[in-house]
């Protein structure tokens, strides 16, 4: 987020700086998180059904972030300082390179059953997970550079943006273990019925009954 130059920012240039980094957290900040939450939402019991229906929501939440990105990669590269010689700015060509990458490879997605969605799978997990940890590193840094451009105080967005990242990764774990969860809620914890078994009479022997001695 440096700006094209002079020690004093003009209000145009902040406002730039400010409608930059907007676009930046709505898109790896907010909309990815959430297509991400909700393409992993436990299945319910009809599988297919509940994919079709989410899968629309998860794709046009990917392409909005993937478009407010490259808005946001657009307004910095006419607008700021492009030297690249701050994390920020380096971190933020890898993702926007990153992020139609993932888009052109979930255009290609082989259809289930076939032996490439495997490696399809690993592949778009792999991009998906880079993404996502690179994306909220760049939060920071452009909220760090920020704060060294202009010497505003930035406390409270950064506490806001750490309770909200901490929220997603809360609910990402849990989701994992839901399934597991609601299993342990079906079983019972009672002790299992004592099953008893009725024996003949005939065939018990009486207290008083001797054992007869074998032959000799």
């Amino acid at each position: 987020m440096q700006a094209a130059s002079g020690a004093l920012l003009s209000p145009q240039v902040l406002s730039e700086i400010r409608v930059h980094g907007f676009l930046l957290w709505t898109s790896f900040g907010l909309l990815m998180p959430i297509g991400t939450l909700i393409i992993r939402v436990p299945l319910a019991e009809d599988r297919q059904r509940w994919l079709g229906s989410i899968f629309p929501v998860h794709a046009s939440l990917q392409i909005v972030s993937a478009v407010l990105a490259t808005v946001a990669a657009v307004l910095s590269i006419k607008n700021f300082d492009n030297s690249f010689n701050n994390y920020h700015q380096r971190i933020g060509i890898a993702l926007y390179g990153l992020v139609w990458l993932q888009g052109l490879v979930g255009i290609l997605r082989p259809l289930r059953g076939c032996k490439e969605r495997r490696l399809w799978f690993a592949l778009h997990w792999a991009l998906g997970t880079v993404l996502s940890l690179l994306g909220v590193i760049n939060i920071y840094t452009g909220l760090l550079a920020y704060r060294g451009k202009t010497s505003r105080r930035i406390n409270l967005w950064l506490v806001l943006f750490t309770a909200e990242i901490s929220s997603v990764v809360i609910f990402y774990l849990i989701q994992d273990k839901w399934p597991y969860i609601r299993q342990q809620g079906a079983i019972s914890c009672r002790h299992e019925p004592v099953t008893l078994v009725k024996v003949d009479p005939s065939s018990r022997s009486l207290p008083d009954d001797k054992p007869k001695e074998a032959p000799v």
